[in-house]
């Protein structure tokens, strides 16, 4: 059998027996996780352009947009578009560290706009959604850091994710989702260069993922077909967008270890690469009581990704700032976290931060890059104007797996970035009904 084979035939294979409940469990996380990155997206420039040009796809269909109201009826494809594009917009979504992707804003995406169409019951997807990511990180992991180089994994392993899921809830058999696999794989596509210097459309490579997901599972519902061989072959995914990767052992924890469990939500805003270092300065901040003024020097040891993706030292607006380490640590620093008002216009133009920001040094640090991609470290070098000079090590994030968000981390995180749009009351009921999706009869009690 052909890689795509083996992941077809556990996607079916799944639906023959219920989640195990921590799967279930992690899955609702995820969706929760979901939900609150949706709504700040959606007053990115980006969605709400994406909105305009949709204009003839929205006001029918079967689905909804997720927006500050009763939501905007949808054709399907257009609904994971935008939705995916939405839950990226705000970069707040999940993560799978050895797999360089957010699996949760295409799969969810995708998952939700086929189960509204469906009327899919809430455990068919739960189960998709732990379909999507399982796909989605383990055909990432085999693409390796070489993929990643160019490639911006949430757009091109996305597409995998939003079609395992549409296969699952469409209960397509192996043969039609194996078709499904191989067309998404040759309608993946995502360059980092879309973000290295102005960002703005970095969020539709999630949307457009959970798109073309979506659409490879309704064209292998119709008999479509595909070279099934797309990731192993020739001139297939794996020679074409990495370095020939061996994907011989892609389904050998299958059913056994699931990523879903072992996702990265995000306790900071802004791009994850900069995380370890706002997380070991802010540690050094706390133990030793120093305030930034009294910081005659910072410097950040991190890994190579950090310093292709964060490169900004002096950035322009909000979506630089995002990827800059410079601006993500000092105004951490300086204003003790990285919420949503850190990209304000009174915050991006700090005088302190900027101050900050000037006595600020970075350079590759060899062992945490060794470490990458299954461990997203820092090292950070404080010199303070009294001579002291304080060193960390921060090996993690607060929200990998070895620091978790808690469940009510999470709730928090929903309320805290949901409840602007929506208000508090709807928020919690929201969560309410994620907590019970495991139970319920159709997805459609959801919004």
């Amino acid at each position: 059998m052909t890689a795509l084979q083996t992941l077809a035939r556990f996607v079916v294979d799944l639906a023959a027996r219920p989640l195990p409940a921590e799967v279930a469990h992690g899955a609702q996380r995820a969706v929760i996780d979901w939900f609150a990155s949706v709504y700040p997206g959606l007053d990115r420039p980006a969605v709400q352009r994406l909105e305009q040009v949709l204009a003839d796809d929205l006001d029918r269909g079967p689905c909804r947009l997720i927006d500050k109201g009763t939501g905007r009826a949808a054709t399907v494809r257009a609904a994971a578009l935008y939705n995916g594009t939405a839950a990226h917009a705000a970069e707040l979504d999940d993560s799978f560290r050895d797999a360089m992707v957010h699996p949760g804003a295409p799969t969810i995406a995708g998952a939700l706009a086929v189960a509204q169409a469906s009327a899919a019951s809430g455990p068919a997807f739960l189960r998709a959604v732990v379909l999507g990511c399982e796909l989605s990180t383990r055909i990432g992991v085999v693409m390796g850091r070489p993929h990643y180089r160019y490639w911006h994994n949430t757009g091109t392993m996305g597409s995998f994710g939003a079609a395992a899921a549409a296969a699952s809830l469409m209960a397509l058999d192996q043969d039609a989702t194996a078709n499904a696999l191989a067309m998404a794989a040759t309608f993946t596509a995502g360059l980092q260069q879309a973000f290295r210097s102005e960002s703005m459309a970095k969020p539709l490579h999630a949307g457009r993922g959970a798109e073309a997901g979506v659409l490879a599972a309704q064209l292998a519902a119709r008999g479509m077909r595909s070279s099934l061989d797309m990731l192993e072959g020739e001139t297939g995914l794996g020679r074409a967008m990495s370095d020939g990767p061996d994907w011989s052992a892609i389904g050998a924890t299958l059913g056994e270890d699931f990523h879903v469990t072992r996702l990265t939500f995000k306790n900071h805003v802004g791009c994850g690469h900069t995380f370890a270092a706002i997380d070991g300065a802010l540690a050094l901040q706390q133990q030793h009581g120093f305030r930034h003024g009294e910081i005659e020097s910072l410097h950040l040891g991190v890994y190579r990704s950090a310093l292709d993706i964060a490169p900004h030292v002096d950035p322009r607006d909000a979506d630089q700032a995002k990827f800059s380490l410079h601006y993500m640590v000092a105004t951490a620093l300086v204003h003790g976290s990285v919420r949503l008002a850190a990209f304000e216009p009174a915050r991006l133009n700090d005088l302190a931060t900027r101050a900050l920001m000037s006595r600020t040094t970075k350079a590759l640090d060899p062992e945490v890059d060794a470490a990458f991609p299954g461990r997203r470290g820092a090292r950070i070098r404080i010199r303070l104007r009294d001579g002291r000079v304080l060193e960390r090590l921060q090996p993690d994030r607060k929200g990998d797996p070895e620091l978790p968000l808690s469940d009510a981390d999470l709730e928090g995180k929903l309320l805290e970035l949901a409840g602007p749009s929506i208000g508090e009351p709807a928020a919690r009921a929201l969560i309410e009904r994620i907590w019970a999706l495991h139970e319920a009869p159709t997805v459609a009690t959801l919004l």
